[in-house]
């Protein structure tokens, strides 16, 4: 029996966090990368859709691809790229906004919000913020993935990208598979320490709530004893009336493999919760900091890792979005330059000498 195909990619925005380890990163390592066919995608495309420093974005990229293989992405189980150095993804891209409509881009939640800040800010709306989820269908499908394990904010993404699937596959021929979203049990949702009603998101940059990978453990500490607690008296699990707490509780868990309500029951103080949870946050973070050093000092194996992974992806997209080119009406590209005529030939003529160009049929 075929493994099935899982496709997940890491938007290059902000610095990793403790959220996108402990949400994602690190069940792709323990699960995905052994029980399927797994492709995993620095989408670097994607950071571009609002204002940036160009210089950032690069740092950025390079920097994911690193904590991707210093958390544990082994290139020999996996595919590990840049979405950037696949030409597949942009090809499939304006294909599938000739299937897309402007109303269906138009009512994506989280354009709708996005668009609202920028405008807020006094920002123009870049084109891009409108098609990204067509982009983002472009990744998923050029894969023939089977699987897209995505959060409660990427779901209605991946509804869209099932939706075009069928609608090409209808007006053009079967050409895609169908991929179903996947919510993954074991995905810790880690919210920001200053803010817990948010999520720890990398694009937000506002450093005191936000644990990043790479922070020095006296930083991690100094966060995590500063999290924001509750008034209530007593540590409590109530994610909708002690959110501080249950943070905290949450965060703890997932290091240790424990249960939030169980350790609740520990702790009498929210001094020594905070101060375990800020323990086992720097005991996780501490080999995947090492290994990231180490992988620093070695840049040509992660550019040989992320080589060899965008000639894999371009293996596995090419056909697909080959034939999604002559299924909606394409020419086929011209091959091969023939010295002699050949059956089915078509003649150019150039700077007065006649030459015979083969057309792939």
């Amino acid at each position: 029996m075929e493994m099935a195909r899982v496709f997940s990619g890491i938007k290059p925005t902000g610095n990793l966090t403790l959220g996108n380890y402990l949400g994602a990163m690190r069940r792709w390592v323990e699960v995905d990368q052994h029980q399927a066919d797994a492709v995993f995608c620095v989408v670097d495309l994607h950071a571009l859709t609002v204002e940036h420093d160009p210089a950032r974005v690069r740092r950025l990229s390079r920097q994911a691809a690193t904590l991707l293989l210093a958390a544990g992405l082994d290139p020999e189980l996996c595919t590990v790229f840049v979405q950037s150095h696949v030409d597949e993804h942009a090809r499939l891209s304006y294909v599938l906004e000739c299937v897309a409509t402007d109303g269906e881009m138009r009512r994506m939640v989280q354009y709708k919000e996005k668009a609202a800040r920028e405008r807020e800010r006094g920002g123009s709306v870049r084109l891009s913020l409108l098609t990204y989820p067509v982009l983002m269908a472009a990744d998923i499908l050029a894969y023939g993935t089977d699987e897209v394990p995505v959060g409660d904010d990427q779901r209605q993404h991946v509804e869209l990208t099932r939706d075009l699937a069928v609608r090409f596959n209808q007006r053009y021929g079967h050409t895609f598979v169908v991929p179903r979203a996947t919510h993954p049990v074991v995905a810790a949702r880690v919210m920001n320490l200053q803010e817990p009603g948010s999520k720890m998101g990398k694009s937000d940059d506002s450093g005191p709530g936000i644990v990043y990978l790479l922070d020095e453990p006296d930083v991690v500490r100094k966060k995590v004893m500063r999290a924001v607690t509750d008034s209530g008296q007593g540590v409590v699990y109530d994610r909708a009336e002690r959110p501080g707490v249950a943070n905290l509780l949450e965060i703890l868990a997932a290091c240790t493999g424990g249960n939030p309500e169980d350790l609740a029951a520990v702790y009498d103080s929210y001094g020594a919760l905070k101060k375990d949870t800020a323990d086992a946050v720097v005991d996780i973070l501490k080999p995947v900091q090492a290994r990231h050093r180490e992988l620093c000092a070695d840049p040509a194996y992660v550019e040989g890792v992320l080589r060899v992974g965008a000639e894999k992806a371009r293996g596995m997209a090419r056909p697909i979005v080959d034939t999604a080119y002559r299924a909606i009406g394409l020419l086929p590209p011209v091959t091969e330059v023939a010295s002699g005529a050949a059956s089915g030939a078509v003649p150019a003529v150039s700077g007065g000498s006649r030459e015979v160009l083969n057309v792939a049929r």
